[in-house]
């Protein structure tokens, strides 16, 4: 085996170590659960409590039907129509305007919120909780019907403001405010004139039935409990979330962090995402919960408990955003003062190197307006970094090639002596001042830069729906063309991804893909060895039909990096004196050679 094709097998083989490495020493963290004893608030608030905290301090029973006198409140903005209920207070109902299921633009829009009642219903609620213990005040629950105060419409520039008074001197008001993008902000107020002092925690929280039907499952994607505290991002699965069943009127099994000072909760989805941000420098308890009768989900965060004496108002506010994950609304978000929001988008354990490639691909594509031709941009900037390692690979390469000669003659001089064959080829790359190893270290950044920008395809929005050119309509998602109806010519449809066939429905990307390895393979000849010559052969068309069912985004990537190589390796070996006779190859390798007599 010449040394090109040991460098190739070692550097897929170190590719793949290294990464094995990697998730074993650096796993996602853990949230480390806390039990009731020791669940303390860590606040700023001069008025908080720093007794321990009890689950009966929010006993929120899963709501039932909305009853007859709900009344509901139109969301209308933009970018999301929706509507309040007066019932629970609840923000329930919400369709993204800029969003359809499908790529046809006719199909509907992506409903985010659901009301109790449906299918899959998901929604935020907002409250007080009283503290536990003998005369305890009346609080709104999930059934409280609210009233309206003023305007019913919510738009970006007119709030709505609800009103309830349990008639014993306690006086609640909600404003609830939306901006132009996807940030609610719930203000609650509460006004004691009853008498006597009352201690209440004010709280948000965001309720899921059941498991999304259309979860990915997928393991390079994160769907679930979402939340960040203090700095530190955890993320836990729907399958993970049901380990923390609850009884509907306990919480001792559910995962509680302590924030001291800044942080976020909610569920993330693919492209979609809800989350309560408190305020700022004022402690809250973030918990994840799920209630195993009623099937729900739950994200919370419960603030320090707010001590309001006769005569005194107090105040709260908690930020809820409900949208789409687009990367430059997130990250004015969190340039607005929401701490570590922008890695709600699921980075993954390379997010050094994913984070900034889609921060240049999103930048690309403001320039050009077109993802797929910022993909063969991003593409050629990545070989452009890498290419004072390409040239001294190829240079290495070229001169490899320039000493073939010689090494068969060690060859031929050393027989059977394995040693001695390895003690005068290393004397030789000394002599001749080669490194044989410098045409691994390229290939081996290939695998985190490819492996990255998979993720980024796959993970962000701004690739869903996005069209290339022609028949490309959506760069998430496979190239739909297919072979077997001759790319459209033929009057029926191409195999369903779902089908059998789809693997061998080959598109027109997939297809360019095969043959940009096969022309990069022929810069030089088959290996001498008939196994080897066998593998190299077959490799472009079993990445063809390996990388067929990608997104199509990811294929135009490798075709581009594909095409890029052949034209660096061919100038580079011309420049070092080897003529690559590219087509003499091409015709040496469809030759069969003749039976041994």
């Amino acid at each position: 085996m010449d040394d090109q094709n040991k460098n190739l097998i070692l550097a897929s083989v170190l590719s793949f170590v290294v990464i094995v490495v990697w998730f074993i020493m650096f796993p996602p963290p853990e949230p480390t659960p806390q039990t009731e004893q020791e669940t303390t608030i860590s606040t700023q608030n001069n008025t908080a409590s720093t007794t321990p905290v009890t689950s009966s301090e929010l006993s929120v029973q899963p709501e039932t039907v909305q009853a007859a006198q709900t009344i509901r409140l139109p969301i209308k903005t933009d970018r999301v129509i929706g509507s309040i209920s007066t019932t629970g207070g609840r923000i329930d109902d919400l369709k993204l305007l800029d969003y359809h299921v499908e790529v046809d633009p006719t199909t509907p829009e992506v409903t985010l919120l659901k009301p109790v009642g449906q299918d899959e219903a998901y929604y935020s609620a907002f409250g007080w909780a009283a503290l536990s213990g003998a005369g305890a005040p009346d609080v709104p629950n999930p059934e409280t019907v609210w009233t309206v105060s003023g305007n019913d419409t919510l738009t970006t520039q007119t709030p709505v403001t609800l009103v309830w008074s349990n008639g014993k001197g306690l006086n609640f008001e909600r404003v609830i405010s939306v901006d132009e993008n996807y940030m609610f902000s719930v203000e609650q107020r509460v006004k004691n004139t009853s008498g006597q002092e009352v201690s209440l925690r004010p709280y948000g929280l965001i309720r899921r039935h059941g498991i999304p039907a259309d979860v990915k499952n997928f393991f390079i994607l994160h769907e679930g409990l979402v939340r960040m505290s203090d700095g530190e991002l955890a993320e836990d699965d729907y399958g993970t979330m049901e380990g923390y069943s609850i009884d509907d009127r306990e919480g001792t099994n559910a995962v509680r962090i302590e924030v001291a000072d800044q942080g976020w909760i909610g569920f993330t989805d693919h492209f979609w995402m809800t989350t309560l941000i408190p305020e700022s420098g004022i402690g809250f308890r973030s918990t994840g919960k799920y209630y195993p009768s009623s099937n729900i989900f739950q994200a919370e965060a419960v603030m320090a408990p707010q001590t309001v004496a006769d005569g005194m108002q107090v105040s709260t506010t908690t930020k809820f955003f409900a949208g789409a994950k687009e990367w430059e609304t997130i990250r004015n978000y969190e340039n607005a003062g929401i701490a570590g929001f922008l890695d709600s988008i699921d980075w993954g354990w390379f997010f050094f190197i994913t984070k900034p490639m889609f921060a240049v691909l999103h930048w690309l594509n403001s320039l050009i307006g077109n993802m797929g031709w910022a993909i063969i941009g991003l593409t050629i900037i990545i070989k452009a970094l890498l290419f004072p390692l390409a040239y001294k690979s190829s240079v290495s390469m070229a001169k490899m090639k320039a000493l073939q000669p010689e090494m068969e003659k060690i060859k031929e001089r050393t027989g059977d002596d394995r040693a001695k064959l390895q003690q005068e080829m290393m004397a030789l790359y000394k002599k001749e001042k080669v490194n044989p190893a410098s045409g691994c270290l390229p290939i081996l950044l290939q695998i985190p830069i490819f492996f990255s920008l998979y993720k980024v395809i796959f993970v962000t929005l701004e690739l869903r729906h996005a069209p290339w050119v022609g028949w490309i309509k959506d760069l998430s998602a496979p190239d739909p063309s297919s072979i077997l109806n001759l790319f459209g010519l033929l009057p029926f449809a191409a195999p369903s991804p779902d089908s059998l066939l789809s693997i061998i429905s080959l598109g027109v990307l997939p297809i360019l893909l095969g043959i940009s390895m096969w022309l990069q393979q022929k810069l030089n000849p088959a290996p001498t060895d008939p196994t080897q010559a066998m593998i190299f052969a077959w490799m472009p068309w079993v990445f063809m039909f390996m990388l067929g069912t990608f997104a199509s985004g990811l294929v135009i990537y490798w075709i581009a990096n594909n095409m890029i190589t052949f034209t660096q390796q061919y100038l580079i070996m011309r420049a070092q004196g080897i003529k690559p006779d590219v087509f003499g190859n091409i015709k040496s390798g469809l030759k069969r050679k003749k039976p041994a007599k």
